[in-house]
């Protein structure tokens, strides 16, 4: 995978905290550093944790697998990109529960429930990478980081902005993680 590539996957990864981190700053009556920071660091923390997790997983069932790797990629990225792109086109009764808890006060206890539960893509994708050739502590170093700039940026322009940018954010990153899958796969395929 090309350090590209690495930056399209972490993006399309960062898509869920970017929103989060939209409502995050819709919420806050003025913005002050250490909140964004707090809010974009644990982001970040369990974005770049959970790839490693799904990874060291993945490497235990690699063996048994292999010859059907390129397809459990394109399948794992493809289900994921398909959910983001339904759930913010379609939005379902969690979604607006989700966004009353978010709007509701945020305590550590919710920054860490919202982190894990935005997270939870990158450990699928980590099972992904471990069937691939890719060095999984850049790969996990590169999501931390662009989660954390996106979420920084998430919480300044929900901020000044509002939520227009929610849905849209949502649909590119399940777009960019299908397209990474469909890669994968003709790589494969083609050789």
């Amino acid at each position: 995978m090309t350090f590209f590539a690495l930056v399209l996957l972490a993006v399309g990864l960062a898509a869920d905290a970017f929103a989060v981190s939209l409502v995050q700053g819709v919420r806050m009556r003025t913005i002050r550093p250490s909140h964004v920071f707090v809010v974009a660091g644990a982001f970040g923390l369990f974005q770049g944790l959970m790839p490693l997790i799904g990874w060291l997983l993945g490497a235990q069932l690699g063996t048994y697998i292999t010859a059907v790797d390129h397809w459990v990629v394109f399948g794992l990225l493809a289900v994921i990109g398909l959910k983001m792109v339904k759930d913010a086109i379609w939005p379902g009764e969690d979604d607006s529960e989700l966004e009353s808890q978010q709007e509701a006060q945020l305590g550590w206890r919710g920054l860490l429930l919202l982190a894990v539960a935005t997270s939870i893509d990158a450990l699928a994708v980590g099972l992904s990478l471990a069937l691939m050739d890719v060095n999984i502590v850049e790969a996990s170093i590169v999501i931390a980081v662009v989660t954390f700039l996106l979420s920084i940026i998430g919480v300044v322009i929900g901020h000044r902005f509002g939520l227009a940018f929610r849905r849209v954010a949502e649909v590119v990153g399940g777009l960019v993680l299908i397209g990474i899958g469909v890669q994968v796969l003709i790589e494969h395929l083609v050789g």
